[in-house]
């Protein structure tokens, strides 16, 4: 068995030493909980499964099940380390789908899964760790299915509804904004819920929690659609205006769309046109970048992440608190 590398770092901002270590802890006793999880009965179906999991990744969805947890009085439940397993499970194998859907060639500095063998084993494996991270909900107790479940149909409904175009009676940007709350938020919503749940915290904590995790997981998303256009590469590491380039609708994009302003005329002929032309891609870049669309998307991701925030007032103050709260500014402030 291959042991996949535990982060440098953890992924939220946590500042109590104690709790820092209680949670690099038992983050390390869940990555080698997933190198087993991964493992099939075959080695080809193993290599294929353990490929995006040794490549890293911040396991974000895992350690907000273990700083939820802190919120009860069993952080230590073994229950909760199943279920931090659960989500980064269900997290990779959506994965692997999104690498077919987006016929990508890289997923975290390393060869993407359709690019190392082909779609029909991306697919496949996508679908196998699906199914073991069902096997493992399984042993959390039917309830645990059922939210499994219902978060799996969000996210499942999520990628096919990024797919489609919205309906000439939809808005453009709430179909946006729900696709990403079904892609992104749900199972960072899901995330935060089996942490509190499995420590036996108080339901009113469970819910209010799964609220804020549904929140700062679209946030997230939001924030990176920022830092697509806003973005300079040599700050953080991204190309700018990749998802621009390729005609992927994003929230700064949508919301300069809606603009009834005759000055905007040419960024909106711009940005119905192919943006794979160099010259017309650096112009639409530049007049996007200076449209008030992107301090009104700034502003929104802020708004979003000041409403997680005050769903935190269940919370007693505490270190973990101070984390979660600390965690929503960093989403909406953040630079890269």
């Amino acid at each position: 068995m291959t042991s996949s590398p535990a982060p440098a770092a953890l992924a939220l901002p946590v500042t109590d030493e104690a709790l820092a270590a209680r949670l690099h802890g038992r983050m390390a006793e869940v990555e080698a909980l997933l190198a087993g999880h991964v493992e099939g009965r075959t080695r080809y179906v193993s290599e294929a499964a353990r490929h995006l999991l040794q490549a890293g990744g911040k396991r974000f969805r895992p350690l907000l099940v273990l700083l939820a947890a802190e919120t009860g009085p069993h952080p230590e439940a073994a229950e909760v380390l199943t279920a931090a397993c659960v989500v980064e499970i269900t997290h990779l194998g959506s994965l692997y789908h999104d690498d077919v859907m987006d016929e990508a060639d890289l997923r975290r500095g390393a060869d993407s899964a359709n690019a190392r063998w082909d779609n029909l084993v991306a697919i496949l494996t996508g679908d196998f760790l699906f199914a073991r991270s069902s096997e493992l909900t399984a042993t959390l107790g039917a309830d645990a299915v059922r939210i499994q479940a219902e978060t799996f149909t969000r996210l499942v409904e999520g990628q096919i509804m990024e797919t489609v175009e919205p309906g000439p009676d939809e808005d453009a940007l709430q179909h946006y904004l729900d696709v990403v709350a079904g892609k992104t938020g749900s199972l960072i919503a899901t995330s935060a819920r089996y942490g509190a749940r499995f420590s036996g915290a108080p339901r009113e904590v469970e819910e209010a929690l799964a609220a804020y995790g549904e929140i700062v997981g679209s946030a997230f998303q939001l924030s990176d659609d920022i830092l697509d256009v806003a973005s300079e590469s040599q700050e953080s590491g991204k190309t700018p205006g990749t998802d621009l380039r390729e005609g992927v609708p994003t929230l700064p994009v949508l919301m300069a769309r809606a603009s009834e302003d005759p000055a905007d005329a040419r960024l909106l002929e711009l940005l119905a046109s192919d943006l794979t032309d160099d010259a017309r891609h650096a112009e639409a870049l530049g007049l996007l970048r200076a449209h008030p669309a992107m301090e009104q998307a700034r502003s929104y991701v802020v708004a979003r992440a000041d409403e997680a925030k005050a769903l935190l007032d269940v919370l007693p103050d505490s270190p973990v608190k101070e984390a979660l709260e600390a965690f929503a500014d960093l989403v909406a402030l953040r630079t890269a």
